[in-house]
């Protein structure tokens, strides 16, 4: 039987509330729920935003905070503590991972240890970033946020510029909480045709509902935000699972990946026992001696699926051997 590859990552983001303490129980969380990876963001506030720059109206209506500098600089975390907690990821065997808004960071964060470059939905069209980003061929997880198809073909062809780099397009809708007529999950096919990529999901929605659908549809990288409370301040706790929630989350998709397969067609382990108990083969409906010619009045289709199959009917055929009554006729009794 086929084994689950899905990816499933715990977007800490900046639930941590610029708060090292909480960031140290978020890894916990995640550990515990049995997610793959755990990410962060890193940012210097003053480098990524004019001062004058509105907060998103999500934003805006998870905080009341109007000035998005303002709402940033109360969500930053130093290196220093990007170090201390991918060290508490080893310790605890979750791989973390942490998005670089700043690209000039991204080597220092490498080498921390992440084993893969995530992009941010709003970095799609920062074309400089992007070639940087792939520069230190890493695996990319590139967010779709916001884009458009000729959006997401156009990043691609930015990261094949830098040469051969493994990458996973992640469908996602940059609203918090997403509502449902807005999530267009069958766009993970559409990627998943347009490119010949993998494809997951970063989800914003809520509840793990549309997280088990994307993974139907076959998404092989699942991203979630984690919160310790939903009730906590922030921008983005509203549209975050609470720990335990993860943890069920986690569980049940690891299940329904399990259960999707490889797509084969064909008998699964402990069928092909099964089929011949259930399906039908030709058996002699009396006791038949050897020489005799059979016709459609000595034989019968019944269980179990010992003898001819039911398209090979013996009929007209005659017997090579004597066959007892309700014997499956099998090529060997034939003439």
């Amino acid at each position: 039987m086929p084994t689950s590859t899905l990816s499933i990552i715990a977007e800490a983001g900046v639930n941590h509330n610029g708060d090292l303490i909480m960031a140290r129980e978020l890894v916990h969380a995640a550990a515990d729920a049995g997610a793959d990876v755990i990410k962060f963001q890193s940012f210097k506030a003053e480098d990524l935003v004019i001062a004058t720059a509105d907060s998103a109206p999500y934003q805006q209506r998870n905080t009341g905070q109007k000035n998005q500098l303002q709402l940033l600089r109360a969500l930053e975390l130093d290196f220093e503590a990007f170090s201390e907690l991918a060290a508490l990821c080893r310790k605890r065997k979750i791989e973390f991972l942490c998005t670089a808004f700043d690209a000039t960071t991204l080597p220092n964060l490498i080498g921390l240890g992440m084993r893969s470059i995530k992009i941010a939905s709003g970095e799609l069209t920062n074309h400089p970033a992007i070639a940087l980003a792939a520069s230190h061929k890493l695996p990319i997880l590139l967010s779709t946020g916001m884009a458009t198809l000729a959006e997401v073909s156009d990043a691609l062809s930015v990261i094949a510029d830098a040469g051969p780099v493994p990458v996973t397009v992640l469908h996602c809708t940059s609203l918090y909480p997403a509502p449902l007529n807005s999530l267009n999950l069958h766009a993970i096919t559409t990627l998943r045709k347009s490119f010949g990529l993998p494809v997951g999901y970063s989800d914003h929605s809520l509840g793990e509902f549309a997280a088990i659908a994307a993974v139907a549809l076959g998404a092989t990288v699942i991203e979630k935000h984690l919160t310790l409370s939903t009730k906590l301040p922030g921008p983005d706790h509203g549209a975050s699972l609470d720990p335990a929630a993860l943890k069920m989350m986690v569980g049940n998709l690891r299940e329904i990946s399990l259960a999707m397969g490889d797509g084969t067609k064909e008998p699964s382990s402990g069928e092909s026992e099964t089929a011949k108990l259930v399906r039908r083969s030709w058996h002699s409906k009396r006791e038949l001696k050897v020489g005799h010619r059979l016709d459609d009045g000595d034989i019968a289709l019944k269980r179990p699926a010992d003898g001819l199959p039911p398209a090979n009917s013996p009929s007209g055929r005659t017997l090579a051997l004597g066959v007892g009554a309700g014997a499956p006729i099998r090529a060997e009794d034939l003439v």
